[in-house]
């Protein structure tokens, strides 16, 4: 057996379809989904000036790619 094919231990690596990676990813696909469904309805969101209605899993998602955005400028600032 070549080095790629066996871990560490010498027993070959865990190929098959439920991998802790795959059973993490749907965990978290599950978590998503439910909190979609959950959260359906119509909320306003002031802007500064105009209001907007969306629904509220579209208003969650947002708030969250804005702090992840925000959060990953502010380690890129200290690493440098």
């Amino acid at each position: 057996m070549s080095p790629k094919e066996t871990s560490s231990g010498g027993r070959p690596r865990s190929t098959g379809p439920f991998t802790p990676g795959r059973i993490a990813m749907a965990v978290v696909a599950v978590i998503t989904l439910v909190l979609i469904f959950e959260n359906t309805r119509q909320v306003r969101i002031r802007l500064l000036i105009p209001e907007v209605t969306m629904p509220l899993y579209l208003a969650l998602l947002a708030t969250t790619l804005l702090g992840g955005a925000c959060g990953y400028y502010t380690a890129t600032r200290r690493r440098a």
